[in-house]
């Protein structure tokens, strides 16, 4: 199993904010909006250095190609 750590310099990871505070967020794929920030359910990825969400059925949709792009390791 591969371990990973923070580097010393890096800022600490803080949740994100929820009711008014949280930010609307759209799926990158359908574009089906979630007003009040990423549900648990939605899926995150990072491509090119930019975060996306995808809604669950996106997610379910294109699961195989969710996987491909894992290392072996992970799944």
């Amino acid at each position: 199993m591969r371990g990973y750590r923070l580097e010393a310099d890096q800022p600490t990871p803080h949740p994100a904010p929820s009711g008014s505070e949280a930010q609307p967020v759209v799926c990158a794929r359908c574009g089906t909006e979630s007003p009040n920030g990423a549900p648990p359910t939605w899926t995150c990825s990072v491509e090119n250095g930019t975060r996306q969400y995808f809604c669950v059925d996106c997610a379910r949709a294109n699961l195989r190609a969710i996987e491909g792009r894992l290392d072996s390791s992970w799944w």
